[in-house]
């Protein structure tokens, strides 16, 4: 599998215009390979990507139901909530550099971990990761559509979105320069949860064959245009 992030032409707005000016032309991701684990809940999750000579812009849109969202903070477990993952490994040929994993719930509040070693820990939840500070958090820019929280669950059919910008100063205080341009080959995978709801279920773009999303083998190409 392969997704193609297109360079914008002009800078998204973040006001959750799906097919507006500058999203209309992005490829579409559809997030619907749910796990036997998942409830009878499938919500249609797709998400879109956009690049820039200063970062990426992510939108999520979630036709859903049974939405609930009570973490407000950045970094508590967003995705215990209504959620929408995507992961990023901007040198797949050099695995040891890690990757980093963008967990926001529909209130826009997000889990952001640097991680170079995902295997689980019970005293840190994985062997080797940073917790991203908030004043590095700050430099994204992030739009949602719903409250910062939904503390009664929402049973009838809702449409969501988030979306984001993440400036490549924020991989490079972790990584190399990204020196991104045309031809550029990352890996990644995009995620849709939502472990504590009346219907939890945990769905990813490509395949994942094991109760974990953080299993770097089944990351598919994302290839910069």
């Amino acid at each position: 599998m392969q997704y193609i992030i297109k360079r914008a032409k002009i800078r998204p707005e973040l006001k959750g215009l799906w097919d507006g000016p500058a999203w209309k032309d992005a490829k579409i991701v559809d997030i619907n390979f749910f796990l036997p684990e998942s409830s009878d809940h499938h919500p249609n999750t797709q998400a879109k990507v956009l690049y820039d000579d200063v970062g990426l812009y992510v939108h999520f849109r979630v036709r859903d139901r049974y939405v609930v969202c009570t973490r407000t903070k950045n970094q508590e477990i967003t995705s215990k909530d209504s959620c929408v993952e995507v992961y990023f490994q901007p040198f797949p040929d050099r695995p040891e550099i890690g990757y980093v994993n963008f967990e926001m719930n529909c209130g826009g509040a997000i889990l952001l971990y640097y991680i170079t070693d995902p295997a689980r820990c019970e005293e840190t939840i994985f062997k080797e990761r940073i917790v991203v500070p908030e004043e590095i958090i700050r430099t994204m820019q992030i739009y949602h559509s719903l409250p910062k929280a939904v503390p009664v669950e929402i049973k009838d059919p809702i449409t969501w979105s988030v979306e984001y910008f993440i400036p490549f100063s924020l991989f490079e205080h972790y990584t190399p320069s990204l020196n991104v341009k045309t031809g550029t080959r990352w890996r990644g995978n995009f995620f849709k949860c939502a472990d504590e709801s009346s219907h939890p279920h945990w769905a990813s773009w490509s395949p994942v064959h094991e109760f974990n999303f953080h299993v770097i083998k089944y990351f598919a190409d994302l290839l910069f245009e």
